[in-house]
Order: C-alpha cells, then sequence, then structure tokens
C-alpha cells in the first residue's frame, strides 16, 4: 500500500468550494431583498405624493360635495311632490341627503386620514370604484376598467418599442462601420428632432395621410363596424396600427441611433479590439463578440427607459390617434377629476418602472459577465 499525504491547502480546497455556493446564494438574497424594499419604499411615496396632487390636497373633495350639493337641490327641486312641502322641511330633506351622499363616498372624515387608506389600497391593488368613468360593460370598478384598456395599450406600445428597437440597432451598427459617410452626417444633423413628442409628428402624419391623401384611417383601433372574419379583422388593425407606431418611430428614432453609434463607435477604439483585428478574426464576429455585447448594458438601460417612456407618453398618442388603452383612460380621468382612476393609472406605471430597474441587475449579469449581482462593482 502506498502512503498517501495530503497538505493544508489541498485539504482546505473542497470546504472551500463547499462554501463559495452558499455564500453567493446569501449575497445575491441580501441584495434581492434590500433592492425590493428600496424599491418599495419609493413606488410608496411616489403613490403618496400621486395621491395628493390627484386630489389637490383635498380640494377635489370641495369639489366634489358641491357637485353633490347641486345634484341633490336639483333632483328635489325638480319632483312635483317635495316641491309641495314646506320650504324648511325642503332644505332639510337636502341636507339629509348630502350628508348621507358624503357619507357614502366617505367625504365627511378628514382628507389626510382618508390619504393613508388610499394609498393602502392602491398599493394592494385594492383600487375601489370609479366616480365617473366606466368600462364597456358598465362596470365602475377600476380594476375592471384598467384590464379593459390595457390589451390595446399593450399592443401598441409593444409593437412601437421593439419595431424601435430593432430598427435602431441596425441602423446604429451600420453607422459605426461607416463613420463620417452621409448618411451618418444626415443623422446626426436630424437628432435634435427626437425632442418633440410622438403626438407632435402623429398630428401631422394624421393631416398628410388621412385628411389629404387618405390612405390611412384617422384613428381607432379597428374599423368600424369590427370585421368578423379574423383575417380583416388583422388587417384592419394592421391599418389603424401604422400611423401611431410611425409617429414614435420618428420621435425616437434619430436619438436612439446617434445614442447607440456613439457607444458602437467608442468601443470598436479599445485595445482589445484592434487585438482582435490584428489577429484576422472576421469583422462580423469582432462586432458581435467585441463591441455589440459590451454595450448591451447601456443598451438594455436606453431600451428600459424607452419603454417606461412608452407608457408615459400614452396618454395624449392615444387620445390624438383616438386609441381606446391606458392613455386616452387616463386623460378621460384627470378631466373629469376621477382620483381613483388616476391613482389606479399611476399604480400600474409606477409597479411597471419598479420591475423593470429591478430585473435590470439580473440582465446585466447575463449579458456581461463582468457583473455580479450583490458585489460591489464589475467582477475583477
Amino acid at each position: 500500500m502506498t502512503d498517501t499525504t495530503f497538505t493544508t491547502e489541498e485539504m482546505e480546497v473542497p470546504v472551500e468550494s463547499t462554501q463559495k455556493r452558499p455564500n453567493a446564494f446569501l449575497r445575491l438574497l441580501r441584495y434581492s431583498v434590500g433592492k425590493f424594499f428600496s424599491l418599495l419604499l419609493a413606488v410608496t411615496i411616489g403613490m403618496y405624493l400621486t395621491i395628493l396632487i390627484a386630489n389637490m390636497g383635498g380640494y377635489v373633495d370641495e369639489i366634489m360635495k358641491g357637485e353633490i350639493r347641486e345634484r341633490i337641490s336639483l333632483q328635489v327641486s325638480m319632483d312635483p311632490e317635495l316641491r309641495r312641502l314646506p320650504a324648511e322641511e325642503r332644505i332639510q330633506m337636502i341636507e339629509d341627503l348630502i350628508q348621507i351622499e358624503e357619507q357614502r363616498m366617505g367625504l365627511d372624515q378628514p382628507f389626510l386620514g382618508r390619504s393613508f387608506r388610499f394609498l393602502y389600497n392602491a398599493m394592494t391593488l385594492n383600487l375601489g370604484r370609479a366616480m365617473h368613468l366606466t368600462s364597456d360593460s358598465g362596470s365602475r370598478f377600476v380594476r375592471s376598467i384598467i384590464l379593459e384598456r390595457l390589451p390595446p395599450t399593450l399592443l401598441l406600445m409593444t409593437t412601437a418599442s421593439f419595431t424601435l428597437f430593432f430598427i435602431s440597432l441596425f441602423v446604429a451598427l451600420y453607422l459605426s462601420r461607416h463613420y463620417g459617410s452621409l448618411l451618418d452626417k444626415i443623422v446626426i444633423a436630424l437628432s435634435p428632432t427626437s425632442s418633440a413628442p410622438a403626438w407632435f409628428y402623429g398630428i401631422f402624419l394624421l393631416l398628410i395621410f388621412a385628411a389629404v391623401l387618405g390612405w390611412l384611417p384617422f384613428g381607432g383601433m379597428v374599423a368600424a363596424p369590427p370585421p368578423e372574419d379574423p383575417i380583416a379583422y388583422a388587417l384592419s388593425l394592421g391599418r389603424h396600427l401604422i400611423l401611431p407606431v410611425a409617429a414614435w418611430l420618428i420621435s425616437g428614432f434619430f436619438a436612439s441611433v446617434f445614442s447607440w453609434r456613439t457607444f458602437f463607435l467608442i468601443f470598436s477604439m479599445e485595445d482589445y479590439v484592434e487585438l482582435a483585428r490584428a489577429k484576422g478574426l472576421p469583422a462580423r464576429d469582432i462586432e458581435r463578440r467585441y463591441i455589440l455585447r459590451p454595450t448591451l448594458p447601456n443598451i438594455i438601460t436606453s431600451f428600459a427607459i424607452m419603454l417606461i417612456g412608452l407608457w408615459q407618453g400614452a396618454i395624449i398618442l392615444e387620445t390624438v390617434f383616438n386609441w381606446p388603452g391606458l392613455g386616452r383612460m387616463l386623460y378621460s380621468a384627470i378631466q373629469q377629476f376621477d382620483t381613483a382612476v388616476i391613482v389606479g393609472s399611476n399604480v400600474i406605471y409606477a409597479y411597471l418602472l419598479a420591475i423593470t430597474v429591478f430585473l435590470l441587475d439580473f440582465i446585466y449579469a447575463l449579458v456581461d459577465p463582468r457583473v455580479r449581482v450583490g458585489s460591489g462593482g464589475p467582477k475583477a
């Protein structure tokens, strides 16, 4: 038999390897929990400020009380039976009905106390009932109204965002290969046009292609009445999508291309890229492995912010194109001081932003091996 001996370092290697994974898992867990609660705190503060602004610090309550008094007074005065009552009894009846209605709507309680109840209901997605708006089925529950308007918004914004992302990405890569060309100079010159919002270009597109040329519809989601044939319905939906998607493309295209093209140019001048070229690697491989991949975190961040901007910019864009989504719903709610719908819409936007920010760090770790989630910085 042979005598086998182990040094101290050799005997400690398995112990370190078994401890490495739990430590990484605990680090990831601590980071995730801390990130979750920090985002939750930010969303809570944002929601409470939204509640205060939507209620104008309680002034909307006074508006609602005035509307209640006006409505009940008009109802009593228009009732022939009640008009025969003495003036004092009629006035007392009006006051009693006003008090009952204010109690039903919670307006008899201080706004500060109700604001925290609004906050709890908003954070738990108990969005309550709308005061004026209704769903197509006649429901006044804010959750039903939002769920009914959510699919059209998702369809429009998903189509617009992914179309803009992929077209901008390919054009930016092309311009980085042809730096200083005529097309490159044109894109640089037109990049300030992205400062105008999508609805601004949407108005001109409607005037040209709908009013003057008559090629495309003025707005809506499908033709009226909607086609019964699925193929005809899809074609009608596609025709109605062209103008709003084109408006968003024009608004964001030049800024995205200019920004991403700059990232590609910066990384294309790195030493490791020059070394790869000197070794004779194909240009496509160099572009994919040494230029595109290191820029993905910046591009993903830009794309995530663009997605949030799409949701927030949908208010006027959907109104211009008469698109039956969350944006037009929120615009109507703001006009009618429907606080419950305003807060409910902002809850959706806030959770969307928080989820996006929460997932970004994990996406960074997937696309960039230098990033290690939960550590102090890039992996050495």
